[in-house]
């Protein structure tokens, strides 16, 4: 009799294993079996070839009750997965007249001509489940075998098609496998490094079984991890809830800034509930600053506009950076950024500058100021400062860095307007 209490993904590909796409199907299949507590210890990725294909299922099956196979289901010769795992279940391919029929059907409604390539995703394994695809050609299944009590699920390739198919059809049959949920809520938290977080949680992460409590460091912040084991979401969230409010009693309580939110929409709520509006003077971030609030439904009542300062003359003439002060200390210094966060905010009428300067690379550096040299301005009406950082990597991780800091400093003066 088949019980799926274990399973491992495979994702089929060349293109991923090159680099040309990135494997998001991968981490979203993931947290949903985490969500139905079905155990994942091993992930794979194996190219278009027949032979390692039939090796990599073969020994996943060994290890696991079931086997989450992504792409390879399209009607070029390189699609063979179908292929592939019915001869490692032992079934034949078999026409299936509802898929040929779906096929058809959503040809006509895009006014393409059907090929005679796409007829073989018509063809399923013997016996199987079909999954009907609403979002392309390519139907999914399950192939069960109840004598090894084994099983192998396919699923198409492009994430627009594989996330509803699992949604409507991958998910529901793997529900009835499952005697528990894992219920997960992620506490958001800002203003306080990783490590102060565990030293002052440590006794209670270590102490907790259901719910379990993690944490995990993000760039400019932490998120803390409750996650309880319960017969359904309903049972499982009172546990979670109880356990957050225990991290709210401890000195961790004062720096949370939500549950399951994001920086931007933190922000843009609390900055709703104060009534105040905040701007945005950029330079090295683009426009990214402004870009991430303004993501955030409704920031309308809390954003009115913003400049993009990249050039020197531009600085000066919009947010009346003087010019002595470019002189002096350069476009990238603490004074630049003050000026900045408060000529824009002045500009805007707002409540809160916020400005970033600095040097995102991979070129501009000087040895006094070397790539990742950001300097971040707030400016209200009560006084104006601005903080230096040294940030690694990339043009675009540097960025994104300034960025989630520049909205972090924001949120905790709201939240700590004493530090």
């Amino acid at each position: 009799m088949l019980k799926i209490k274990s399973a491992e993904i495979l994702c089929v590909g060349t293109e991923i294993l090159i680099g040309d796409i990135v494997n998001t199907n991968a981490a979203y299949i993931s947290g949903r079996l985490a969500a139905l507590g079905i155990t994942q210890y091993y992930q794979g990725v194996v190219g278009d070839n027949p032979k390692r294909l039939s090796a990599r299922l073969t020994e996943a099956l060994e290890r696991c009750d079931l086997v989450i196979m992504t792409g390879g289901l399209g009607p070029t010769y390189d699609d063979l997965t179908k292929e592939t795992a019915a001869a490692v279940m032992g079934r034949r391919l078999v026409p299936h007249a509802p898929s040929m029929e779906r096929i058809k059907a959503y040809f006509e409604r895009s006014r393409g001509v059907m090929s005679a390539a796409n007829e073989k995703q018509a063809w399923m394994p013997e016996g199987c489940i079909v999954f009907d695809n609403s979002h392309g050609t390519a139907p999914g299944c399950v192939i069960e075998d109840d004598e090894r009590g084994k099983a192998v699920m396919m699923l198409p390739g492009p994430p627009r098609e594989m996330k509803p198919m699992w949604d409507e059809s991958g998910e529901p049959y793997l529900a009835k496998f499952s005697d528990h949920v894992l219920v997960s809520r992620n506490v958001n938290i800002c203003g306080i490094g990783e490590s102060a977080v565990e030293t002052i949680l440590s006794d209670l992460m270590r102490s907790s079984e259901n719910p379990t409590v993690a944490p995990y460091s993000k760039d400019g912040e932490v998120r803390l991890r409750v996650t309880a084991a319960a017969d359904s979401a309903a049972a499982g969230l009172p546990l979670c809830d109880a356990m957050i409010a225990r991290v709210r009693g401890t000195e961790v309580g004062k720096w949370i800034y939500g549950i399951d939110t994001s920086l931007e929409e933190a922000l843009v709520r609390l900055l709703k509930e104060r009534g105040l509006h905040i701007t945005a003077a950029e330079s090295c971030t683009g426009g990214l600053i402004s870009q991430r609030i303004t993501s955030v439904p409704g920031a309308s009542e809390v954003y009115d506009g913003g400049v993009i300062t990249y050039a020197n003359r531009i600085k000066e003439t919009l947010v009346s950076v003087p010019a002595e002060t470019l002189a002096a200390h350069g476009a990238v210094s603490e004074e630049t950024a003050c000026a900045m966060a408060e000529g824009v905010r002045l500009l805007m009428g707002a409540d809160i500058g916020i400005s970033a300067t600095g040097i995102a690379g991979p070129g501009g550096g000087t040895p006094e100021k070397p790539v990742g040299t950001v300097y971040i301005g707030i400016s209200t009406p009560d006084g104006t400062e601005a903080k230096r950082f040294s940030f690694t990597g990339d043009r675009e991780r540097i960025r994104l860095l300034t960025s989630s800091h520049a909205l972090r400093m924001v949120l905790v003066s709201l939240m700590r307007p004493d530090i």
